[in-house]
């Protein structure tokens, strides 16, 4: 099963990013303290639970525990920081970013493609 990796310092973003040279990473920007959030983690950990073997690459940054983190992401790739976010990044560059009711099981679907273990 794909993992989801909690990126909580700045060399661990660093590692993750250059690493989407070799395959894409989806950076999930998360507020603990936010409903919305909370239901748009809960989406994401259903696909990727679904998705076993995937080709992407899946980090999560906790936006107010780990601010530096998520203030780094925002200012490296250039997308304006929201919570919860996520950024779909190539070779260490955004290809897509999405945010808030928009972040569901079908969008990731979508934009990253049907798990094999979903229900059809």
């Amino acid at each position: 099963m794909t993992e989801i990796r909690q990126l909580t310092s700045l060399e661990q973003w660093k590692d993750a990013i250059k690493g989407s040279a070799e395959r894409p990473l989806l950076v999930f920007k998360h507020s603990t303290s936010c409903p919305i959030s909370a239901g748009a983690h809960e989406e994401l950990t259903s696909y990727v639970k679904d998705s076993a073997g995937a080709e992407v690459d899946v980090a999560i940054v906790h936006v107010i525990e780990d601010r530096p983190v998520s203030n780094a992401i925002a200012e490296e790739l250039g997308v304006q920081h929201k919570s919860p976010q996520a950024i779909l990044v190539e070779d260490g560059k955004p290809v897509w970013n999405e945010s808030h009711w928009n972040l569901t099981y079908a969008f990731f679907s979508d934009k990253l493609g049907r798990p094999a273990n979903a229900a059809e």
